[in-house]
């Protein structure tokens, strides 16, 4: 497990994910609330420790043990499902920040669980979601997500528990005296390449590897954004397309786990921005139910590139957070289908009315599930003032 130095460590970068994160000056007194599962405790102590010693609120906030999740959605009624509870909403109104820790004790417990179920809780608590995109918007609050190593998630990885503490260490520098100055530089070098990417004027994108063909509308008002504090660890850069200009072949040979399901293989097809066609191997049903969840969850809600010589991410970990920054040989790219996130907006963020994220083509959805390829592969730019630029090549950003 993480030694003591290293938890310190972890903190420390966390709290500098959610300050460089946040648009306005983080301030004493702003509340911040840490929602963590049991396993990441001992971080969540630290957390704790260090919010209250810059003289902000910290609010705790316990996730669902497997068991709770499980009896959740095994016994609730209808109301149940969709209940708010008292304080939350206002709550939410209040909240300048927020740190999730997970550690999930399980994987798929809810494997039994229809997705229809799961998906009519999502969406009673999407109202609280858009409360906090509203004041991450306006600049008033920022949040960040970490995972703690576990022994279900070393096990569904393929690792033991040291292997797998050894790669979350590794990922986020947690072995360096300075962990924060290492993202620090990091930081620097991604905001030289979305300089560039934002310069180019790119119309459409097009993505080709061995399984995947497809055609990616940057759109109006777009900018490239990324390691922006929101994960740790962070390594990718991206943007939230104009949905209705998404055509072609996309294919996640990584695996995902979702709401206690296993999804391999994941096939989509897209024509005129929507899911037409999508299978996977493992977890189809799963898949299929998905996209069924509103009118946004076929269609594409974010565009990303790793690059492999900024991510030290080498193994699946059976976990979002670090598969969707997965270096290893080729880097990789990855979308995410259903909700986009408005601070890919370049105007102000803070200007966005649902009229205008519509009228842009930002998609809306209860869902937001990263799907990820990591095929040796290009991207090419097709240019708004015509011509082309080779944008990434073989898991690497092209400076030229």
């Amino acid at each position: 497990m993480l030694t003591d130095n290293q938890m310190d460590r972890y903190a420390d970068i966390l709290l500098w994910g959610l300050k460089i994160a946040r648009k306005n000056r983080v301030k004493t007194n702003d509340t911040v609330m840490i929602r963590y599962d049991l396993g990441a405790l001992k971080l969540a102590e630290t957390l704790f420790a260090k919010i209250l010693a810059t003289g902000r609120n910290p609010v705790m906030r316990t996730l669902q043990t497997p068991t709770m999740e499980k009896k959740f959605y095994e016994i609730s009624s209808k109301r149940q499902l969709t209940f708010i509870p008292p304080g939350d909403e206002e709550l939410y109104r209040q909240l300048n920040g927020s740190i999730v820790l997970l550690a999930p004790e399980s994987l798929t417990h809810l494997a039994h669980i229809g997705p229809d179920i799961i998906a009519k809780s999502l969406k009673a608590r999407k109202f609280l979601r858009d409360i906090l995109d509203k004041r991450e918007e306006d600049g008033d609050f920022s949040w960040t997500l970490a995972m703690y190593p576990t022994e279900a998630l070393a096990a569904h990885a393929g690792m033991d528990i040291k292997e797998y503490t050894d790669q979350v260490a590794k990922a986020c520098f947690l072995s360096s005296d300075n962990p924060v100055e290492k993202w620090e530089t990091l930081y620097r070098k991604a905001a030289s390449i979305k300089n560039r990417l934002n310069r180019l004027g790119i119309n459409t994108l097009h993505v080709e590897s061995e399984n995947v063909d497809l055609v990616v509308k940057q759109g109006e008002k777009r900018r490239w954004i990324g390691i922006s504090g929101h994960n740790i660890p962070s390594f990718e850069l991206f943007i939230s397309p104009d949905w209705r200009g998404t055509s072609g072949l996309y294919h996640a040979d990584q695996p995902s786990y979702r709401s206690g399901n296993r999804i391999e293989n994941i096939r989509v097809v897209f024509k005129k921005g929507k899911v037409v066609e999508a299978s996977a191997e493992k977890g189809n049903d799963f898949l299929l139910k998905q996209l069924e969840m509103d009118s946004g969850a076929r269609r594409i809600g974010e565009f990303s590139l790793t690059d492999k010589t900024f991510s030290h991410i080498d193994r699946f970990m059976a976990n979002t957070l670090y598969d969707e920054n997965y270096g290893g040989k080729h880097g990789n790219c990855h979308i995410a289908l259903g909700a986009s996130y408005s601070d890919t907006y370049a105007g102000n963020p803070g200007d966005l009315t649902s009229e205008i994220k519509k009228r842009l083509g930002f998609n809306d959805s209860a869902l937001h599930w990263d799907i990820v390829n990591t095929e040796k592969k290009r991207v090419t730019a097709n240019l708004a003032g015509g011509g082309k630029a080779l944008i990434y090549e073989d898991g690497e950003f092209i400076y030229g």
